[in-house]
């Protein structure tokens, strides 16, 4: 069943990665999973590293290994802003497997508390969510 479309798009500091309508958005905030449907309500969301899903249609879904971020939906229109997002067939697991084990190495070595132990966390469950991604 087609559902009513709506513009999404996806920035990072890189610049842009996706700008086109969808019929849903699928992504993980700071309170949990959450869908966007045309329509929605407003809403400002923190975004967690996880799976960015943008269905173009119910068989039709892009795909990507999202960091964290911001999602704006207000004026039915979708705004993503992300420090990175990957396709999934563009990820190498290598090297994701390496960052990660730098990432906790770094968190193991920083001071509790500090603002080098957050950042390491921080990279730490963004290359584990990548790693789902990758399969």
């Amino acid at each position: 069943m087609a559902r009513t479309k709506f513009p999404a798009e996806v920035l990072t500091p890189e610049g842009e990665l996706f700008n086109e309508e969808v019929e849903m958005l699928s992504t993980h905030t700071a309170l949990g999973s959450i869908g966007i449907l045309a329509n929605h309500e407003p809403v400002l969301a923190l975004l967690e590293p996880t799976e960015l899903r943008l269905y173009r249609s119910e068989s039709d879904i892009v795909r990507f290994a999202q960091a964290e971020g911001y999602l704006q939906f207000a004026e039915n229109r979708a705004l993503v802003l992300v420090e990175e997002a990957i396709a999934p067939d563009a990820l190498d697991r290598a090297t994701v497997e390496t960052r990660l084990t730098e990432a906790r190495a770094a968190a193991e070595r920083a001071a509790e508390g500090s603002e080098e132990a957050a950042r390491a966390n921080r990279d730490v469950r963004r290359y584990e969510a990548f790693l789902k991604v990758a399969g």
